[in-house]
Parts: structure tokens; C-alpha cells; sequence
């Protein structure tokens, strides 16, 4: 009689085992440390960065004013005069630039290289050199470093597509295994957003205007 209780109660005591280590296994494991979800990166961000001190352009950019400066930071279209649009400049004065322009009736444009500050919206002028006076240092191609991931042509060209709605982008390609995205302006939260969600230097971000 003895026996047949025993054996009743361990039966009985079987499950209750059973629940309890189940119990210490779901407190033992940490499911955020395996949920990919866990890490995503941040959203795409929505304003384009405003710089802390002085910037200038990365080389030879198009002044253009059709009744207000603005600094031509993309594409320009070839015609005469020629068709281009960008943030607008505070403080310019074409009479600090004669005779390094061209006018055809009120539309006055130029080249130039152009120095001053940058508030995420307008360009603040402080100094510029003309294309005439512009004596461009020799460019010495640098390799872009390795992808950390390796993405199909398809994949590139739908990576391009997506980074070319961040803030500011001028245009964006696949090339060679990448993906090269022009910017109006980087101070290191792009590029830091593209490669969390991307991989590391799977995209490069090459901004228009340079920190001095």
C-alpha cells in the first residue's frame, strides 16, 4: 500500500517538475538577444543637417539668381542661361563680383567657390572665389572602402532608391558593388543611418558642402 502511494505522489509531482523547468529555461533566456527586431535602426531622418562652423563647397558650384541668389548644389542644365535651383544664399552681392559673372536680362549667374555657414536651410556668404581666379588642387583618387555586406545589382538599385529620399539628395547610383548618394550636406548622421541600416559603407554619402 505504501508503494502504490509513493508512486501515486511522484506522478503527481511530475508535472509540477516539468513546469518549474520550464519556468527557470524562460527566465534563463533573454529573447532580445535574438530578436533581429531588437536592434533595427533608426527611421530615415527628415531634416538635412546643419553645419556647426564654417563650411564650403567641394568644388566649383553655379550661383544662380533669378530675383534671389541660390546655391546651385545638383544638377545644372546646360542652356543659356543655364537652369539649376538650390538653397539660397544670404548676403550675396553681385557688385563684390564684377566682371566674374554672366547677366542675360535680370538673370545673373557665375561659378564660384564658395565659403560660409550653413543653418540646415540657407546658406550664410562669407567669401567666394571665381571660376577665373579657381586654381583646383590635383584630385588623387581614393579607393572606397569594402562593403560590409554584399547586396545583388537589384538590391543596389533598391537601396538607391531609398536613399535617395534622405533630406538633401541630390541623386543617388548603384557603382561596383555600392551605392553613391550626393547630399547638400552630411555632419555624420547620415552616413552613420545608411550604414546601421544597410551595412557598413554599403552606401556613401558624398556631401556638397565641406566642413573648413
Amino acid at each position: 500500500m505504501r508503494t502504490l502511494l509513493a508512486a501515486v505522489a511522484l506522478l503527481l509531482a511530475a508535472p509540477l517538475l516539468a513546469a518549474c523547468g520550464d519556468e527557470g529555461d524562460t527566465t534563463a533566456t533573454d529573447p532580445g538577444s535574438s530578436d533581429p527586431g531588437s536592434s533595427r535602426p533608426a527611421r530615415m531622418p527628415t531634416e538635412i543637417p546643419a553645419a556647426r562652423g564654417t563650411v564650403h563647397t567641394s568644388g566649383l558650384v553655379t550661383v544662380m539668381d533669378k530675383g534671389s541668389p541660390e546655391l546651385c548644389l545638383g544638377a545644372v542644365a546646360e542652356s543659356w542661361p543655364p537652369q539649376c535651383g538650390g538653397p539660397p544664399i544670404e548676403g550675396w552681392d553681385w557688385a563684390d563680383h564684377h566682371g566674374v559673372f554672366e547677366r542675360q536680362q535680370q538673370v545673373r549667374w557665375g561659378q564660384f567657390v564658395v565659403t560660409g555657414t550653413w543653418d540646415g536651410s540657407t546658406f550664410g556668404y562669407q567669401d567666394a572665389v571665381p571660376a577665373a581666379l579657381y586654381d583646383a588642387m590635383p584630385i588623387e583618387e581614393v579607393p572606397l572602402p569594402a562593403p560590409a555586406v554584399e547586396h545583388t545589382q537589384a538590391e543596389l538599385e533598391d537601396i538607391a532608391g531609398e536613399v535617395g529620399d534622405l533630406p538633401g539628395a541630390q541623386g543617388a547610383y548603384a557603382d561596383a558593388g555600392q551605392v553613391l548618394v550626393d547630399v547638400v550636406y552630411d555632419d555624420g548622421s547620415l552616413q552613420a543611418w545608411a550604414d546601421a541600416t544597410y551595412g557598413t559603407d554599403v552606401v556613401i554619402v558624398r556631401p556638397a558642402l565641406i566642413d573648413s
